[in-house]
């Protein structure tokens, strides 16, 4: 796909506000949480798309040019596949990484089909309170470089934010220690690894190497489920859930859906907590 030519300097929406963009919709949440009627924030990869692989639209590369501001979420391959390109085509945008800081999960670099994590870099960080709060933190920071002048109205509002991401912590650690809750789980792509680290969790992915199991590896998935006693399977909207529901017929687990991608995050984090939980 070839690059259209951007507009330079600062737009704004059609209301006058001024645009930041985002890669993801759980990004746009804690950016909308802290920015109020501030800023409009726009997510590149949409609702329902995989931020792995999408590819922008050619309408999505001219309207970026209308952004002053571009938060990134670290290493997601949407990133690692685009960003270049993008801020090449809009050199007047500021880049600002929200992933600083944060304590990374590393492997050896790894596939996942038809995208690689090189580096080895777990990009999946959002989905841990912990990390959330660090997000946050560099959410707010950005916002205070653009627009000095309202650093307090920010702040209040990053303390705000900060206030229901330690809540919603409190809320899955107390859901997690309820007698019988499970420690282990079964999930198609592995989503969930910040998530399991924060709480403990042994988080089993079906996918091998980042490609559809072969029937070896499913049978011993079916194995590892009865040994460990998995109650779980985790399936994403964007993945087939054909191996999960054959691990779950011959096992007698739970396939439960999930959406790691979900904009509402504090109540994806709290359903996932909740089906891991005896209650």
């Amino acid at each position: 796909m070839l690059l259209l030519s951007a507009c330079s300097g600062r737009g704004k929406d059609s209301t006058g506000k001024r645009i930041i963009t985002v890669t993801m919709e759980p990004q746009r949440y804690f950016t909308e949480a802290i920015a109020g009627d501030k800023f409009t924030v726009r997510s590149m990869v949409p609702k329902g798309s995989s931020p792995e692989t999408y590819d922008p639209t050619p309408q999505q590369l001219v309207s970026l040019g209308e952004s002053e501001a571009y938060l990134r979420i670290g290493y997601i391959g949407f990133e690692r596949s685009w960003m270049d390109r993008l801020m090449n085509n809009t050199p007047h945008i500021q880049v600002f990484d929200t992933s600083k800081g944060v304590d990374l999960i590393f492997e050896s670099a790894f596939d996942h089909g038809d995208h690689r994590h090189e580096g080895g870099v777990e990009p999946h960080i959002w989905n841990s309170a912990a990390n959330a709060l660090i997000i946050a933190g560099n959410t707010f920071k950005a916002l205070t470089v653009l627009d000095k002048e309202n650093e307090a109205y920010y702040k209040a509002r990053y303390d705000s934010l900060c206030q229901r991401i330690e809540q919603t912590d409190s809320l899955i650690r107390r859901t997690l220690s309820a007698p019988g809750a499970d420690r282990a789980f079964i999930i198609y792509h592995p989503a969930l690894s910040y998530f399991a680290r924060d709480y403990g969790l042994h988080q089993i992915s079906i996918e091998e190497g980042g490609k559809e199991p072969s029937p070896a590896h499913l049978k011993g998935l079916m194995d590892l489920c009865r040994k460990e006693g998995v109650r779980i399977i985790f399936v994403q909207p964007e993945f087939d859930r054909r191996n999960a529901e054959i691990i779950a017929r011959q096992t007698g687990t739970r396939v439960v859906p999930i959406n790691p991608l979900s904009y509402d995050w504090e109540e994806e984090m709290l359903n996932v907590a909740k089906s891991l939980s005896a209650e």
